[in-house]
């Protein structure tokens, strides 16, 4: 807010709460090095490519303002969320299991909807030739339509146990807020993820996106604008997948050779149509054990 950057000078500590501080304890201290106004419009369109205020990511970031405060931050404790105990792992500890478990190459998948078929086969085509998967769902703010971060792990839960193996996966869960920036996203997701340890990081169709603000595979495209080894981390690019009936099984556009009349494709619109109406979503979508969580929610008889 205007009056909190006006009161406060250069070297002042400043203190970092959720919802204001009055009465609780802060979880950092921000030592203010420098503080400006910045141009809000050409921010959203360098980070997201358009000011449109139509854009979550826009949007959230014009509520924020233009009056910035920097510097360095102390973390004085985490924030966790009970719900998402045990998987809130530090980069430490993810670093630390994947040593543990002797892995040398680890695939992370960034995810902020339920897993289906089609994402499922891009995780076990990694898991051929690379040693160890990290699942790490975002669990931070998210669009008011995205399916709440609890019943998302349920159904990451239930998944796992009944189709992976356990020795070869591990389940986390990633604090940040979604940004819906897409290319630049995508980078941002990479770099996190080898901070957590991992040395490759799946890159699918549309990552980050939202509405028509981006191409399909820009995401995958914008890695291609840095040398080799720069970013610390490899990307695995899988083009759109699908469950074909001619083929009987999951596959790519660089897989399969028939039509689109062929392939079972549900957008999520109509994925909510069927929850709320208490209809079974095709095994060829997504697994029952998951389509049982996700029906349970959208029908009230479990708590969000």
């Amino acid at each position: 807010p205007q009056e909190v950057y006006d009161s406060v000078d250069a070297g002042q500590r400043v203190a970092l709460c959720v919802g204001g501080c009055e009465g609780q304890q802060p979880l950092a201290i921000l030592t203010v090095t420098e503080k400006f106004i910045r141009d809000v419009a050409t921010e959203a369109r360098s980070v997201y490519q358009t000011a449109d205020s139509a854009h979550p990511g826009v949007n959230a970031l014009q509520r924020q303002g233009p009056c910035v405060l920097a510097g360095p931050v102390a973390v004085l404790r985490r924030q966790v969320d009970p719900a998402f105990t045990p998987y809130a792992l530090t980069p430490a500890e993810t670093r630390k299991i994947f040593a543990e478990r002797g892995w040398h190459t680890i695939v992370g998948f960034q995810t902020r909807n339920p897993i289906h078929r089609a994402h499922e086969y891009l995780q076990k085509v990694a898991l051929e030739t690379i040693d160890g998967l990290l699942i790490h769902p975002l669990v931070g703010e998210t669009k008011g339509d995205d399916i709440p971060a609890t019943v998302r792990l349920r159904c990451y839960e239930v998944l796992i146990q009944n189709y992976y193996p356990l020795d070869r996966v591990v389940l986390g869960v990633m604090p940040a807020a979604m940004r819906y920036a897409g290319p630049r996203e995508a980078i941002f997701h990479a770099l996190i993820r080898r901070n957590y340890g991992c040395t490759h990081f799946i890159i699918g169709r549309d990552h980050a996106g939202v509405g028509n603000y981006y191409g399909t595979y820009d995401a995958q495209r914008i890695f291609d604008e840095f040398p080799p080894g720069e970013l610390g981390i490899i990307p695995l690019k899988f083009e759109h997948s699908f469950y074909c009936r001619k083929c009987g099984s999951v596959v790519s556009t660089r897989t399969c050779p028939h039509d689109r009349s062929a392939h079972l494709i549900l957008s999520g619109t109509k994925v909510r149509e069927l929850l709320r109406s208490g209809k079974d979503l095709p095994v060829e979508f997504t697994r029952p054990e998951v389509a049982e969580v996700l029906r349970a929610a959208y029908q009230g008889t479990i708590t969000a």
